[in-house]
């Protein structure tokens, strides 16, 4: 049975290295938190592939459009993959997805943000099925985001039991 890397490699993705922030930033908390059979995921921005954010910067309806937006949360899913993957040592430890918050930075008017966070969603469920990708999900817009990244996105997953 192919394993997620192995999906994530038949589909080209590579997972980023953990965030980079802006010179003199401190993030004092855990991307992931894992908390029994849970593992709380923190608000995560897209990355590139040497852990910076990735551009374009700003608010969708403005500076960037529909398609920039739903790009950035496709990579912004990928930056939660590498968080889990580090914290977990394999994401085959995942049995379900719960919950995803989406924020998108938006202009005044702009009101696409579930259009948006679809770009999240879709790779979970492109990666996982439709079984384990399944998702609560909220999509919401925001006067601003940190950095002035275009989304952020946190959630939590169920982890599979141990054996042991």
């Amino acid at each position: 049975m192919p394993t997620i890397e192995d999906k994530l490699r038949s589909l080209g993705l590579t997972l980023p290295p953990p965030a980079r922030p802006p010179p003199g930033v401190v993030l004092p908390f855990q991307f992931v938190r894992i908390v029994g059979r849970r593992a709380l995921i923190s608000g995560h921005g897209p990355q590139n592939l040497d852990g910076s954010f990735a551009q374009p910067l700003g608010k969708l309806g403005r500076e960037l459009s529909l398609e920039q937006g739903y790009a950035a949360a496709r990579l912004t899913g990928l930056s939660i993959l590498g968080s889990l993957q580090r914290a977990l040592g394999d994401l085959d430890r995942i049995g379900a997805w719960s919950r995803t918050f989406g924020m998108v930075n938006s202009a005044p008017g702009f009101n696409q943000q579930p259009s948006v966070i679809n770009g999240f969603s879709d790779l979970i469920l492109e990666v996982f099925g439709p079984v384990v990708g399944a998702h609560s999900r909220s999509a919401v817009g925001m006067a601003e985001l940190p950095f002035n990244i275009p989304v952020e996105i946190e959630g939590e997953v169920e982890l599979i039991a141990d054996d042991g």
